[in-house]
Protein backbone atom coordinates (compact mmCIF):
# COMPACT_ATOMS: atom_id res chain seq x y z
CA UNK A 1 0.00 0.00 0.00
CA UNK A 2 2.80 2.32 0.96
CA UNK A 3 4.63 1.56 -2.26
CA UNK A 4 1.36 2.65 -4.32
CA UNK A 5 1.32 5.80 -2.60
CA UNK A 6 4.81 6.64 -3.13
CA UNK A 7 4.48 5.82 -6.13
CA UNK A 8 0.94 8.00 -6.74
CA UNK A 9 3.04 10.75 -5.31
CA UNK A 10 5.73 10.73 -7.58
CA UNK A 11 3.38 10.20 -10.81
CA UNK A 12 1.78 13.35 -9.35
CA UNK A 13 4.94 15.57 -8.84
CA UNK A 14 5.78 14.57 -12.88
CA UNK A 15 2.21 16.19 -13.82
CA UNK A 16 2.52 19.02 -11.71
CA UNK A 17 6.51 19.20 -13.27
CA UNK A 18 5.44 18.93 -16.61
CA UNK A 19 1.98 21.00 -16.31
CA UNK A 20 4.25 23.96 -14.80
CA UNK A 21 6.96 23.35 -17.83
CA UNK A 22 3.81 23.90 -19.87
CA UNK A 23 2.60 26.91 -18.36
CA UNK A 24 6.21 28.73 -18.48
CA UNK A 25 6.47 28.32 -22.11
CA UNK A 26 3.08 29.51 -22.74
CA UNK A 27 3.90 32.10 -20.87
CA UNK A 28 7.02 32.87 -22.35
CA UNK A 29 5.51 32.43 -25.93
CA UNK A 30 2.82 35.32 -24.83
CA UNK A 31 5.49 37.59 -23.96
CA UNK A 32 7.44 36.85 -27.40
CA UNK A 33 4.30 37.62 -29.44
CA UNK A 34 3.24 41.02 -27.49
CA UNK A 35 6.98 42.26 -28.34
CA UNK A 36 6.71 40.80 -31.96
CA UNK A 37 3.29 42.79 -32.17
CA UNK A 38 4.35 46.17 -30.68
CA UNK A 39 7.40 45.80 -32.95
CA UNK A 40 5.33 45.52 -36.14
CA UNK A 41 3.28 48.14 -35.13
CA UNK A 42 6.02 50.45 -34.46
CA UNK A 43 6.99 49.42 -38.11
CA UNK A 44 3.99 50.05 -39.65
CA UNK A 45 3.88 53.34 -38.02
CA UNK A 46 7.33 54.46 -38.93
CA UNK A 47 6.70 53.47 -42.35
CA UNK A 48 3.45 55.44 -42.78
CA UNK A 49 5.59 58.62 -41.03
CA UNK A 50 8.35 58.35 -43.25
CA UNK A 51 5.57 57.86 -46.22
CA UNK A 52 3.73 61.43 -45.63
CA UNK A 53 7.04 63.19 -45.02
CA UNK A 54 7.72 62.77 -48.78
CA UNK A 55 11.17 62.12 -47.88
CA UNK A 56 11.34 59.85 -50.86
CA UNK A 57 9.46 59.23 -54.57
CA UNK A 58 6.31 57.58 -53.75
CA UNK A 59 7.28 55.52 -56.77
CA UNK A 60 9.90 54.11 -54.49
CA UNK A 61 8.38 53.66 -51.33
CA UNK A 62 4.87 53.31 -51.57
CA UNK A 63 1.99 53.65 -49.13
CA UNK A 64 1.63 50.93 -46.98
CA UNK A 65 -2.47 50.22 -48.04
CA UNK A 66 -0.94 50.32 -51.57
CA UNK A 67 0.99 47.56 -50.45
CA UNK A 68 -1.75 45.48 -49.20
CA UNK A 69 -4.23 46.25 -51.94
CA UNK A 70 -1.66 44.88 -54.29
CA UNK A 71 -1.60 41.36 -52.10
CA UNK A 72 -5.12 41.66 -52.03
CA UNK A 73 -5.03 42.02 -55.64
CA UNK A 74 -2.04 39.57 -56.52
CA UNK A 75 -3.79 36.84 -54.84
CA UNK A 76 -7.87 37.58 -56.22
CA UNK A 77 -6.92 38.80 -59.76
CA UNK A 78 -3.45 37.74 -60.62
CA UNK A 79 -1.92 34.27 -60.76
CA UNK A 80 -0.26 35.03 -56.79
CA UNK A 81 -1.32 32.62 -55.05
CA UNK A 82 -0.84 29.71 -58.43
CA UNK A 83 3.04 31.20 -58.12
CA UNK A 84 2.95 30.45 -54.48
CA UNK A 85 2.05 26.99 -54.89
CA UNK A 86 4.40 26.31 -57.39
CA UNK A 87 6.85 27.29 -55.64
CA UNK A 88 6.44 26.00 -52.44
CA UNK A 89 6.15 22.17 -54.89
CA UNK A 90 9.56 22.44 -56.18
CA UNK A 91 11.15 23.40 -52.52
CA UNK A 92 9.27 20.28 -51.28
CA UNK A 93 10.49 18.21 -54.13
CA UNK A 94 14.27 19.97 -53.42
CA UNK A 95 13.87 19.46 -49.09
CA UNK A 96 13.28 15.70 -49.47
CA UNK A 97 15.99 15.23 -51.68
CA UNK A 98 18.38 17.68 -49.92
CA UNK A 99 17.71 15.88 -46.65
CA UNK A 100 17.37 11.87 -47.72
CA UNK A 101 20.87 12.56 -49.34
CA UNK A 102 22.03 14.55 -46.42
CA UNK A 103 21.87 11.72 -43.83
CA UNK A 104 22.62 9.37 -46.13
CA UNK A 105 25.70 10.44 -46.88
CA UNK A 106 26.56 11.87 -43.15
CA UNK A 107 25.28 7.90 -41.81
CA UNK A 108 28.16 6.64 -44.34
CA UNK A 109 30.25 9.02 -43.02
CA UNK A 110 30.34 7.72 -39.80
CA UNK A 111 30.69 4.36 -40.71
CA UNK A 112 33.38 4.47 -43.33
CA UNK A 113 36.52 6.85 -42.47
CA UNK A 114 37.63 6.83 -46.18
CA UNK A 115 34.52 8.49 -47.48
CA UNK A 116 33.85 10.61 -44.60
CA UNK A 117 37.42 11.97 -45.21
CA UNK A 118 36.46 12.12 -48.78
CA UNK A 119 33.03 13.71 -48.10
CA UNK A 120 33.83 16.10 -45.73
CA UNK A 121 36.43 17.82 -48.23
CA UNK A 122 33.47 17.78 -51.18
CA UNK A 123 31.34 19.24 -48.21
CA UNK A 124 33.53 22.02 -47.66
CA UNK A 125 34.20 22.98 -51.77
CA UNK A 126 30.18 22.58 -52.04
CA UNK A 127 28.73 24.52 -49.03
CA UNK A 128 31.15 27.62 -50.28
CA UNK A 129 29.16 27.81 -53.68
CA UNK A 130 26.53 30.17 -54.53
CA UNK A 131 23.68 28.39 -56.52
CA UNK A 132 23.05 30.95 -58.39
CA UNK A 133 26.70 30.81 -59.52
CA UNK A 134 25.75 27.12 -60.33
CA UNK A 135 22.52 28.17 -62.91
CA UNK A 136 24.65 28.23 -65.99
CA UNK A 137 26.13 24.86 -65.31
CA UNK A 138 22.38 23.44 -64.81
CA UNK A 139 20.82 25.07 -67.45
CA UNK A 140 23.47 22.82 -69.70
CA UNK A 141 22.84 19.72 -67.84
CA UNK A 142 19.78 20.06 -67.01
CA UNK A 143 18.05 21.80 -69.53
CA UNK A 144 15.36 24.42 -69.35
CA UNK A 145 12.59 23.07 -67.07
CA UNK A 146 12.14 22.69 -63.02
CA UNK A 147 15.08 20.37 -62.72
CA UNK A 148 16.69 23.58 -62.84
CA UNK A 149 15.32 24.61 -60.03
CA UNK A 150 15.13 21.82 -58.08
CA UNK A 151 18.83 21.32 -58.70
CA UNK A 152 19.50 24.27 -56.62
CA UNK A 153 16.97 23.76 -53.80
CA UNK A 154 18.78 20.20 -53.17
CA UNK A 155 22.16 22.21 -53.25
CA UNK A 156 21.14 25.11 -51.00
CA UNK A 157 19.83 22.00 -48.13
CA UNK A 158 22.40 19.26 -48.79
CA UNK A 159 25.81 20.95 -47.63
CA UNK A 160 24.98 22.70 -44.72
CA UNK A 161 22.73 19.95 -43.30
CA UNK A 162 25.66 17.81 -43.66
CA UNK A 163 28.11 19.81 -42.23
CA UNK A 164 25.92 20.11 -39.37
CA UNK A 165 24.89 16.74 -38.93
CA UNK A 166 28.46 15.15 -39.03
CA UNK A 167 29.64 18.26 -36.52
CA UNK A 168 26.38 16.91 -34.19
CA UNK A 169 28.00 13.30 -34.44
CA UNK A 170 31.26 14.19 -33.63
CA UNK A 171 30.07 15.70 -30.16
CA UNK A 172 27.89 12.76 -29.54
CA UNK A 173 29.33 11.43 -26.22
CA UNK A 174 31.41 8.11 -26.45
CA UNK A 175 29.46 6.62 -23.51
CA UNK A 176 26.23 6.84 -25.43
CA UNK A 177 28.40 4.68 -28.80
CA UNK A 178 29.49 1.95 -26.87
CA UNK A 179 26.08 1.57 -24.57
CA UNK A 180 24.76 0.87 -28.48
CA UNK A 181 27.14 -1.35 -29.52
CA UNK A 182 27.45 -2.87 -26.06
CA UNK A 183 23.25 -3.69 -26.69
CA UNK A 184 24.02 -5.08 -30.54
CA UNK A 185 23.78 -1.99 -32.46
CA UNK A 186 26.27 -1.50 -35.65
CA UNK A 187 26.76 0.44 -38.57
CA UNK A 188 23.16 1.70 -39.88
CA UNK A 189 21.74 0.62 -36.57
CA UNK A 190 24.20 2.50 -34.13
CA UNK A 191 23.43 5.63 -36.43
CA UNK A 192 19.73 5.59 -35.99
CA UNK A 193 19.57 4.06 -32.89
CA UNK A 194 22.48 6.13 -31.30
CA UNK A 195 24.01 9.13 -33.18
CA UNK A 196 20.34 10.49 -34.90
CA UNK A 197 18.64 11.12 -31.19
CA UNK A 198 22.00 12.68 -29.59
CA UNK A 199 22.77 14.95 -32.38
CA UNK A 200 18.86 15.92 -33.45
CA UNK A 201 20.04 19.88 -32.00
CA UNK A 202 22.63 19.86 -34.74
CA UNK A 203 20.24 18.13 -37.25
CA UNK A 204 17.64 20.57 -36.28
CA UNK A 205 19.76 23.34 -36.78
CA UNK A 206 21.09 22.07 -39.79
CA UNK A 207 17.58 21.63 -41.11
CA UNK A 208 17.04 25.08 -40.29
CA UNK A 209 19.78 27.01 -41.57
CA UNK A 210 19.44 24.40 -45.46
CA UNK A 211 15.48 25.48 -45.64
CA UNK A 212 16.56 29.21 -45.57
CA UNK A 213 19.48 28.61 -47.94
CA UNK A 214 17.58 26.52 -50.39
CA UNK A 215 14.67 28.81 -49.95
CA UNK A 216 16.80 32.04 -50.83
CA UNK A 217 18.35 29.63 -53.73
CA UNK A 218 15.19 28.93 -55.36
CA UNK A 219 13.50 32.65 -55.38
CA UNK A 220 16.91 33.97 -56.90
CA UNK A 221 17.07 31.12 -59.44
CA UNK A 222 12.90 31.86 -60.13
CA UNK A 223 14.37 35.47 -60.65
CA UNK A 224 16.66 35.04 -63.09
CA UNK A 225 15.57 31.79 -64.70
CA UNK A 226 12.15 32.79 -65.42
CA UNK A 227 8.92 30.35 -65.99
CA UNK A 228 9.23 26.83 -66.83
CA UNK A 229 7.40 24.32 -69.13
CA UNK A 230 5.13 23.40 -65.54
CA UNK A 231 4.87 27.05 -64.65
CA UNK A 232 6.01 30.07 -63.09
CA UNK A 233 6.91 30.65 -59.05
CA UNK A 234 6.81 33.23 -56.71
CA UNK A 235 10.89 34.84 -57.70
CA UNK A 236 9.20 35.16 -61.06
CA UNK A 237 6.13 37.30 -60.01
CA UNK A 238 8.74 39.71 -58.24
CA UNK A 239 10.42 39.79 -61.35
CA UNK A 240 7.37 41.12 -63.58
CA UNK A 241 6.70 43.74 -61.01
CA UNK A 242 9.62 45.11 -60.90
CA UNK A 243 9.53 45.54 -64.87
CA UNK A 244 6.31 47.45 -64.62
CA UNK A 245 7.97 49.36 -61.82
CA UNK A 246 5.23 48.36 -59.56
CA UNK A 247 7.32 48.30 -56.27
CA UNK A 248 4.03 47.57 -54.00
CA UNK A 249 3.69 44.48 -55.47
CA UNK A 250 7.13 43.50 -55.04
CA UNK A 251 6.76 44.58 -51.36
CA UNK A 252 3.64 42.41 -51.46
CA UNK A 253 5.45 39.66 -53.03
CA UNK A 254 7.83 40.14 -50.23
CA UNK A 255 5.36 40.23 -47.39
CA UNK A 256 4.56 36.87 -48.64
CA UNK A 257 7.70 35.53 -48.83
CA UNK A 258 8.17 36.46 -44.95
CA UNK A 259 4.81 34.89 -43.89
CA UNK A 260 6.17 31.22 -45.36
CA UNK A 261 9.34 31.81 -43.47
CA UNK A 262 7.20 32.78 -40.25
CA UNK A 263 5.11 29.69 -40.79
CA UNK A 264 7.38 27.12 -41.24
CA UNK A 265 9.74 28.33 -38.28
CA UNK A 266 6.49 28.76 -35.71
CA UNK A 267 4.47 25.83 -36.94
CA UNK A 268 6.82 23.56 -37.88
CA UNK A 269 10.59 24.05 -36.68
CA UNK A 270 9.20 25.38 -33.08
CA UNK A 271 7.03 22.74 -32.70
CA UNK A 272 9.31 19.78 -33.73
CA UNK A 273 11.78 21.29 -31.36
CA UNK A 274 9.14 22.35 -28.53
CA UNK A 275 8.38 18.55 -28.71
CA UNK A 276 11.83 16.99 -28.88
CA UNK A 277 15.34 18.42 -28.01
CA UNK A 278 13.42 20.80 -25.26
CA UNK A 279 11.02 18.09 -24.24
CA UNK A 280 14.21 15.59 -23.70
CA UNK A 281 15.84 18.70 -22.09
CA UNK A 282 18.96 19.10 -24.55
CA UNK A 283 17.93 22.42 -25.30
CA UNK A 284 17.75 25.50 -22.47
CA UNK A 285 14.28 27.40 -22.20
Amino acid sequence: MCRRQVQKLKSNENQDEKKGTIDEMRELLRKDATKQVIFIICFGIAWGTIYNMQIFNPLVFPKGTDVFVNLYEGFVYDDLLDMTMYSMELIGKGLIIGVVLAFVFSGISIISKTFNAVYNLITSICDLLPGVALLPLAIMWFGIGEGVIIFITVHGILWPMSRNIMDGFRTVPSMYIEGGRNIGLKGAGLVLGVYIPAAFTSILSGLRVGWARAWRGLLSAEMIFGTTASGAGIGWYIFSQRQVVNIAGVLASLIVIIAIGVIVEYAIFRVVERNTVRKWGMLGR
